[in-house]
């Protein structure tokens, strides 16, 4: 019986002669789902009974991407050059806010399914959007507040990924409740504006298996204490248990203000007015200091590493060594979406760490030697905390959410299991080493091809010369 015949049958079965559980790589392990897409039983050393589907190889848990801003996908390549010898993230920052006036809510559909379609090629089943393009591009709201939140809630779903909306509240362009410049007019809210918003794009669109809220300030910088406080404060009463996102710490000059302006680094400052535990994630945290990283390590809350655009936009490097050594928790997104391959970005934040340190195998640990078994382990559990949803795992009461890889791809074949991961993580040799994907059990991509790929993508190369034309 072929993976296909199984999933649209009622069974609800796949065997796999290899998995990769919680304990580890195991064998002849059969998965069972439910029609909720929710998985009901993991069994390893099982016999492959007649209903099921064969795998067709190794397969893993789908990756949760924790930070995403969807509209950035469509200006990828397009602020590589020098246009100032002190070019940084804040004349890129200049430029995305010239491009985000210009995106209209058709175009905003298209661009983020088609970045979702690739999210899925790349083995992300589900993605947690920083979502603060909220207006017209004259700011004022339009006839239904939640027009853009819908477009991509609404893409999401055409693709077929796990999501996680995250409206986020924009105030101010600086410490010190700075009034918004007028190409921030697109994001601004107040908290009450903001929370009105989530409450309307959950009328309009119900939670469910794969799909869930939370909030997102934007950042000390944006959002004012007091802004922030009636922010949480409303927030908790209508989602006690929601996941809460914010940018911190990503830039030096960000750091600098935040002590001019308080007194106080962003992080220490967000610890001593905020509990912040398990719900959060502290998007980049980049610029930490010790203490700052021992106080994050020790909160629960998971550091949302986004490396290949830190690295772009010329961030720094997060401490990881001494964070995931102190048992600090990472989940990893592909944020402006220079590049959208978890594998790339795993791969950064150890390279990353070898050239400032100029050693080999850093993220390693004395009891994890093999460093992308490490560096997988934690950005499925801490991504899939950061979503608030149950993913990221083969077990039962999880998304039925996994990859089949390629048991004939070069960075796999012929190779003990326990070198699989640091194979695909490292090795960069021609196609993916993900075959098929599948998410709450339905299969979204087949042999590297997403179902819906071809008419997707004309969608999105319509989008881009509209915006290239604009």
């Amino acid at each position: 019986m072929s993976t296909t015949e199984a999933l649209h049958g009622s069974s609800h079965a796949l065997f796999a002669m290899h998995a990769y559980l919680p304990d580890g790589w195991r064998r002849n392990v059969l998965l069972r789902w439910n029609d909720a897409g929710a998985l009901t039983s993991v069994l390893a050393d099982a016999m492959p009974p007649p209903d099921a589907a064969h795998a067709s190889g190794p397969i893993m848990p789908g990756m949760p991407n924790v930070h995403s801003h969807a509209f950035q996908r469509a200006m990828a390549g397009l602020t590589e050059y020098r246009g100032d010898a002190r070019d940084s993230f804040w004349s890129w920052r200049d430029l995305m806010y010239r491009f985000a006036a210009r995106i209209t809510p058709e175009m905003l559909d298209a661009i983020a399914c088609w970045l979702y379609i690739e999210m899925l090629k790349a083995g992300y089943t589900s993605v947690c959007e920083f979502h603060y393009l909220h207006h017209a591009p004259d700011g004022a709201p339009y006839a239904n507040r939640a027009e853009l939140a819908e477009r991509v809630t609404d893409a999401a779903a055409r693709a077929g990924i796990g999501l996680t909306m995250l409206p986020v509240l924009y105030q101010h362009s600086g410490f010190g409740a700075r009034a918004p410049r007028a190409d921030q007019c697109r994001f601004v809210n107040t908290p009450e504006a903001l929370l009105d918003l989530l409450d309307a794009l959950r009328r309009a669109r119900p939670e469910h298996g794969g799909l869930t809220y939370g909030v997102a300030p934007h950042s000390l910088r944006a959002v004012s204490p007091e802004g922030l406080r009636a922010l949480l404060d409303g927030f908790s009463a209508r989602l006690p248990h929601a996941p809460i996102h914010i940018h911190i710490a990503e830039q030096t000059g960000e750091v600098d203000e935040c002590l001019t302006a308080t007194g106080a680094r962003p992080v220490a400052w967000l610890f001593d007015h905020v509990d912040v535990d398990e719900r959060w994630c502290l998007v980049h945290a980049t610029h930490l200091d010790d203490a700052e990283t021992a106080a994050l390590a020790r909160s629960a809350a998971v550091a949302g590493l986004c490396p290949t655009t830190e690295a772009n936009l010329g961030d720094g490097v997060f401490p990881a060594q001494a964070y995931l050594d102190g048992h600090g928790r990472i989940g990893i997104g592909s944020d402006s979406h220079v590049a959208v391959d978890w594998r790339a970005e795993l791969r950064l934040a150890e390279y990353g760490q070898r050239l400032v340190r100029r050693v080999r195998n850093v993220l390693a640990s004395e009891r994890r030697r093999q460093v992308g078994e490490r560096l997988v382990d934690a950005a499925l559990a801490g991504g899939a905390q950061a979503t608030g949803r149950a993913t990221g795992a083969l077990r039962a009461g999880c998304r039925a959410d996994w990859l089949v890889l390629d048991a004939y791809h070069p960075s796999i074949d012929g190779r003990p299991p326990g070198s699989w991961l640091s194979g695909i993580v490292f090795g960069e040799h021609g196609e993916t080493p993900i075959s098929d994907v599948h998410v709450g059990g339905r299969c979204v991509v087949r042999a590297r091809r997403h179902v819906d790929e071809a008419q997707a993508y004309a969608a999105y190369r319509a989008a881009v010369a509209a915006l290239m034309n604009d």
